[in-house]
């Protein structure tokens, strides 16, 4: 068991995706005075990847090769200094990864014990469940599963932490896990070290929140920020982030101390607000409640993140399943200047008559960017006119049917006319399709392996639970200020004084605006409505839902717009598959915004 300490625990994140910097883990290790590090190497996308490579019979290993380039140059620092280690790595091969990452600690003659946990993988339950007559609702769309049209391959869900939290009581330096919550090993840490159990639940809600923090490594110092500009330090070098947990939950935000960028009140407001789904944010092992949050500076690189909620964990836990979705290919054209659209609606009506549209799932035209108004040169005045399509059948895109017909109008289309030279994209490459529902967690073989002590343990499911809502409570804000009450405005864009951040899950995106200073609240909780939302999203509204809830202690508001993304980011068309530019669109959008709050300059 772990020790009932007093101070504050110290917990890096060396990575937020498989393409985060691979030098972040060593450097941790070598220099941070922390007591363990995590990291998230896993996503919705390689979820489908490492899913479907692996039922298609790839025997390289379906885990993140790039994690072992990541923690390899930190093993001797990690068995010098006695930092643990819980990561979501392993993909769709955890226990492979244990074997490759085992063998090389062997191999440096190192001492570091090394767990994984198992249980992830959870295809024959989900078939099982299936052909008894489950529906596996969309958690996205609300479809049921006979709707979708795809047969899945393969399911992964999403585990708890108490796996880790066994593996470190077996005295485990390192945990490796499949696919645990993104926030999992950061609760796993801290229940480890302060001895919770399951019935502490408002120190699992505050870990679980430090842990969505710090998952997206530098989102929380300085990445993905809308107030970028502003950075100071090395920006080639962002810090990673650091938790500074107390036993009773609440924790400070800070950063490794080296590198650039910033933690801000600001910072942990635009993380806290990626990819949540409402005023409740679930986890196999807790519900945190948002609404009353605190969020405060304290000092430089230091903010305070207390007031977190609670409820019980849910009965279920999120799974996705993967399907082979078919094959798909793109082909760009160039438009220049004037009549950008009118040049794009004669590609589109030429391209339409060459093709075999009946052999596609999906074709899309879309033109992307426009023309200024007296633009400084030619490359700006350029825009993209793109050509999307899928299908089932790969033979439907083959050189024959789709790169030539579309490329085939060349020289009978719009004036200046040019395609993509490099047509690689042209050819067909295969595609997943991705469903997002639910699982009961008491069907989940969820086990702790203990190799170096030859034994493995099981995971109980939790027994005081409360029911997962499809729905979360939304609504508009009470006693709205009318606009005219804060004088004279002007027409600009809603960035200019709104800081913003959005994000996916699955098919859905979420988006959540803060303002810099506490008497522009009003201002931004009564203009921000569902039904501005809709005006600013413009043609990019379709008439699905959209929920709308306030942190009036952070002055935020989070809008989730359902089933908004074309399906998620394995299979999308758009080019913003993840969602993370659906925030920078409505930033960019004109409102009256009053004077004085533009008088005190932009973000």
């Amino acid at each position: 068991m772990g020790s009932a300490v007093e101070k504050p625990l110290r917990i890096a994140s060396a990575s937020g995706s498989v393409t985060d910097r691979r030098y972040g883990f060593a450097a941790l290790a070598k220099e941070e005075d922390v007591s363990f590090i995590v990291g998230d190497w896993m996503s919705e996308y390689n979820m489908t990847a490492r899913g479907g490579a692996k039922v298609g019979g790839s025997e390289t290993g379906e885990y993140e090769q790039c994690f072992l380039e990541s923690i390899i140059p930190a093993l001797p620092d990690l068995a010098k200094r006695g930092i643990k280690v819980a990561v979501n790595a392993g993909a769709s091969d955890t226990e492979k990864l244990h074997h490759s990452l085992s063998q090389t600690v062997e191999d440096l003659g190192l001492n570091l014990k090394i767990a994984w946990v198992s249980g992830d993988e959870v295809s024959d339950i989900v078939l099982k469940r299936y052909r008894s007559g489950n529906p596996f609702k969309s958690l996205t769309t609300g479809k049921t599963l006979s709707d979708w049209g795809h047969e899945p391959i393969y399911a992964q869900c999403y585990l708890g932490s108490w796996g880790i939290v066994e593996a470190l009581h077996a005295g485990a330096d390192i945990v490796l896990c499949g696919r645990v919550a993104d926030a999992c090993p950061t609760i796993g840490c801290a229940a480890y070290t302060f001895g919770w159990t399951r019935s502490n639940l408002s120190q699992l809600a505050h870990a679980f929140v430090a842990g969505h923090l710090i998952e997206c490594s530098t989102y929380v110092t300085g990445g993905n920020f809308t107030g970028f500009k502003s950075l100071q330090g090395d920006l080639t070098n962002l810090s990673f982030p650091v938790a500074e947990i107390n036993a009773d939950g609440t924790f400070i935000m800070t950063k490794q101390q080296s590198g650039g960028g910033l933690v801000s009140a600001e910072t942990c407001k635009a993380q806290l607000l990626y990819e949540i789904q409402g005023p409740y944010y679930y986890n196999s092992d807790v519900v945190a409640e948002l609404a009353n949050i605190k969020i405060e500076d304290v000092g430089p690189n230091k903010v305070r993140v207390s007031n977190v909620g609670f409820r019980k964990p849910p009965p279920t836990t999120k799974v996705g399943l993967t399907a082979k979705g078919g094959f798909q290919a793109e082909i760009h054209y160039f438009g220049c200047g004037l009549d950008i659209q009118e040049k794009a609606a004669m590609l589109e009506r030429q391209v339409r008559h060459h093709l075999d549209v009946s052999k596609f799932s999906t074709l899309k035209f879309r033109v992307n960017g426009t023309c200024p108004f007296d633009p400084k040169n030619q490359d700006s005045a350029t825009v993209d006119f793109r050509i999307f399509v899928q299908s089932k059948d790969e033979s439907s895109l083959s050189l024959e049917k789709f790169l030539r017909p579309c490329t085939d109008i060349i020289m009978e289309t719009y004036p200046g006319a040019t395609f993509a030279v490099d047509s690689r994209q042209a050819l067909p490459k295969p595609f997943y399709e991705y469903w997002v529902t639910l699982i009961p967690q008491s069907e989940v073989d969820h086990t702790a392996h203990i190799p170096y002590a030859n034994k493995s343990i099981s995971i109980s499911a939790p027994a005081d639970t409360e029911p997962f809502l499809d729905v979360q409570p939304s609504s508009e804000t009470e006693n709205p200020v009318h606009p005219s009450s804060f004088g004279p405005t002007t027409l600009a864009p809603l960035g200019y004084i709104a800081h913003a951040r959005s994000g996916d899950k699955g098919s859905d995106a979420n988006v959540g605006f803060f303002c810099r200073n506490t008497d522009e609240w009003d201002w931004l909780r009564s203009i921000m409505t569902i039904d501005k939302v809709k005006e600013l999203l413009a043609d990019d509204y379709t008439g699905k839902p959209i929920q709308r809830f306030e942190l009036p202690n952070i002055q935020a508001v989070h809008f989730l717009l359902k089933d908004h993304l074309d399906r998620g980011v394995a299979s999308s068309s758009t080019y913003d598959v993840l969602g993370k530019n659906v925030a920078e669109y409505l930033r960019c959008k004109p409102i009256q915004i009053p004077n004085k709050f533009l008088d005190r300059g932009r973000i």
